[in-house]
């Protein structure tokens, strides 16, 4: 019998390769998921991030038919938990708990990133829109947005806002706010919200645009004053305050957001599963009542939907930052 030539031996041994590949991949897929899957979540725990993530979770869990373990990997904005994922194997049993800070923002904030924001991930859902407040201390002699505008353009320079750091969510709204209103007011970067917040309370600063998760309670609790949402419209858990919008800064909008993503390479057969138990959670009402209360609104959708998201907020995110001058080397 002739023995093959050696073309023939390297197209054989190319088809095994493949095939070695391919297979180990579907039986994974089809036995998904045998053992705990981790979440990791690049913020610290008991922060705002933290706090949807764990309201969530327990849920798309019982969906999923088994635990999901939630890993806070806190640093950079959220890269350093970002950079596990994109280096995790794409098997469905590391996933990320992304942000329009880690998929939109980062990439034109800082100077150089270890990961590839879309290339080095897999899209799965998004989980909910996160609407954020504009609030000032108690004492500081504005009870709209108007009076505030009116202020800031008499005392220019006069007022300060407290941010949770250079290029986060609470910064780039601040200077967006700035800009549409046509105001001189001064950025004080914190080393985070909760910080940030204590001096708002304190008088130590006038204003701040944070989160929902973070400024409403305070708001609630009396220890600073809520002049107006972020969001497009009137926000259903605060309907009794307006949108800075319709406050006199017409086009405004901010809103934070955040998804779920794979490792690039998982197979679609798990994306689309994980995709089906997000969205059962996000479906359930005493989740979506325990999102709200927290300022977060459900948003589930498919991965195609949340890819054209990432790409429509990239660029709007890009020209607030460049607009801004923030850069992180």
């Amino acid at each position: 019998m002739q023995q093959p030539n050696n073309l023939c031996r390297a197209r054989w041994l190319a088809a095994f390769l493949v095939g070695a590949c391919v297979i180990p991949f579907s039986v994974a897929a089809a036995e998904y998921p045998d053992r705990p899957v981790h979440l990791v979540v690049p913020f610290p725990a008991g922060g705002g991030a933290d706090t949807l993530a764990r309201i969530i979770m327990p849920r798309v869990a019982q969906a999923l038919g088994t635990p999901i373990v939630i890993d806070n990997k806190p640093g950079a904005g959220g890269n350093i938990g970002a950079e596990i994922v994109a280096r995790a194997a794409p098997d469905g049993y590391t996933l990320l708990y992304g942000t329009n800070g880690t998929h939109a923002i980062n990439s034109t904030l800082y100077a150089t990133l270890r990961f590839d924001p879309v290339r080095d991930f897999a899209p799965i859902s998004r989980m909910t829109l996160i609407a954020a407040m504009l609030v000032v201390n108690p004492d500081f002699p504005a009870n709209s947005v108007e009076d505030l505008i009116q202020y800031a353009k008499a005392h220019p320079g006069a007022v300060n806002f407290a941010s949770a750091g250079n290029g986060t969510t609470s910064h780039l709204a601040g200077e967006l706010f700035r800009t549409m209103a046509g105001i001189d007011i001064v950025h004080i970067p914190y080393r985070g919200g909760a910080l940030a917040m204590m001096d708002v309370v304190g008088g130590q600063v006038q204003m701040m645009i944070d989160v929902m998760p973070n400024a409403y309670p305070q708001v609630q609790g009396g220890k600073v004053r809520g002049l107006a949402v972020t969001t497009a419209k009137r926000f259903p858990a605060a309907a009794d305050f307006p949108t800075i919008a319709a406050s006199g800064v017409p086009g405004y909008e901010v809103s934070a957001w955040d998804a779920i993503f794979a490792p690039a390479g998982t197979p679609v057969q798990i994306i689309d599963q994980v995709n089906a138990a997000v969205r059962k959670a996000l479906e359930d009402p005493a989740v979506a009542e325990s999102l709200l209360k927290h300022g977060a609104l459900a948003v589930p959708g498919t991965p195609d939907e949340l890819a054209r998201h990432i790409a429509a907020e990239t660029d709007k995110w890009a020209k607030v930052v460049r607009k801004s001058g923030a850069k992180i080397d």
